[in-house]
């Protein structure tokens, strides 16, 4: 019977995983794109088509309503939906999959458009949910959180007998030309980055002021840079599944453009996530910036540089106190090359991919709700090696 896909989400991210969803066609079948937005689909089948010769379908779909979510699963018969659509839907494409009976994956977990936090309990509360309905549902399948947990997980199998702590290093260091941009959505990207950070120690959270704590970390292939420590999703999940943790941080890389522009529409309130009123209209401060700030999905052509997302982990092997490195490096303008979206959107969106074929090949099974940690790293992490995102691990003792 021919397996069929469906991907809801059109930006950046969505760009990438119909991309190499359609190079990957025989775990993936009939690929259907979704988003409210049907244009966007359009263009990226009409770009799938010019550069691989393959057709994809599309289809219009607000994600905010499970009811039209499941018109849409009726008629399309997914096997799996792979969520890149924005956080604050979570909750609605995942009922929709319950109520349906289809696989789900996402990368990001939920956040509640009215609260600037997000957390895993409201869908870890669906597993039961999920294992009724006989299906599966995969969260964080994007690369922080997604191949940064398996990076882990991969070091708790292979290297250590115990991993004492983690960091979490994640540095952009592509140049778009802009005076200022953010690399995926710029609502959810202000609102984490503007947060206060967290992060966890001896058993419980401490929490810290927005860019309060720094360190210099030397990236390979990029060199030395500012690294902030931020609150980021999958050290939640982490803390429950990796053994003998005393501590987990997440550090990413600024500018100091970037945070002098974030601390200056700060100032002026151009961040809130409150209504106001403006000339007889209710607007929200963050979402009017989105509308002047540019779309992500557009920086590609102009993005040159490179990433580089790891984990250094410390820990016991036999007694023996050691510590690794494990990262990847990816290059802007190659991403652009092969799939047209940035080395941001590709790190993303290769990984999604990625959990959706062991799914559907079978290789990862279950039934219930899982954090990517869960299953076994191996398989996952040749997959990056033949798609596109090779890694490295440095011992660093």
């Amino acid at each position: 019977m021919l397996r069929k896909t469906l991907i809801i989400g059109a930006g950046g991210v969505g760009n990438v995983v119909a991309f190499k969803c359609a190079m990957n066609i025989k775990s993936f079948g009939e690929i259907t794109l979704a988003s409210r937005t049907i244009s966007k689909c359009d263009k990226i089948a009409y770009n799938i088509e010019q550069k691989l010769g393959i057709k994809i379908k599309t289809a219009s779909v607000n994600a905010d309503l499970v009811d039209e979510l499941i018109k849409l699963f009726k008629r399309v018969k997914p096997d799996i939906v792979i969520n890149v659509a924005l956080p604050y839907q979570d909750l609605t494409i995942m009922d929709a999959c319950i109520e349906s009976g289809v696989n789900y994956l996402d990368t990001a977990n939920y956040e509640h458009p009215d609260i600037a936090k997000f957390e895993y309990k409201e869908q870890w509360a669906r597993d039961d949910a999920f294992k009724k309905a006989g299906i599966i549902g995969l969260l964080g399948s994007g690369f922080d959180p997604g191949v940064t947990n398996l990076f882990c997980a991969y070091a708790q199998k292979h290297y250590f007998d115990e991993i004492e702590t983690i960091d979490i290093l994640d540095c952009n260091d592509g140049d778009h030309g802009y005076p200022f941009a953010t690399n995926f959505n710029p609502e959810i990207n202000l609102r984490e980055v503007s947060a206060n950070g967290r992060y966890w120690e001896n058993g419980k959270w401490i929490e810290t002021k927005p860019m309060e704590i720094m360190q210099v970390w030397d990236y390979p292939e990029i060199g030395e840079r500012d690294s902030y420590l931020l609150y980021h999703e999958e050290m939640e999940s982490l803390v429950k599944h990796i053994k003998g943790l005393k501590r987990i941080r997440f550090f990413m890389t600024f500018s100091q453009n970037y945070l002098t522009h974030m601390r200056c529409l700060e100032n002026v309130g151009m961040l809130g996530i409150d209504e106001i009123e403006y000339n007889g209209c209710k607007i929200i401060p963050i979402q009017f910036l989105k509308t002047l700030l540019p779309d992500p999905a557009s920086l590609g052509e102009r993005t040159k540089g490179k990433t580089n997302i790891g984990i250094y982990a410390t820990g016991i092997k036999d007694g023996v106190k050691k510590s690794i490195y494990i990262y990847q490096v990816s290059d802007h303008e190659k991403c652009y090359s092969e799939v047209m979206s940035q080395a941001v959107s590709y790190t993303t969106g290769v990984p999604a991919m990625i959990g959706a074929k062991l799914i559907l090949d079978k290789i990862w099974q279950g039934r219930g709700v899982f954090n990517i940690e869960e299953f076994d790293p191996d398989p996952f992490m040749e997959e990056l090696n033949r798609q596109g995102l090779p890694w490295k691990i440095k011992e660093m003792d």
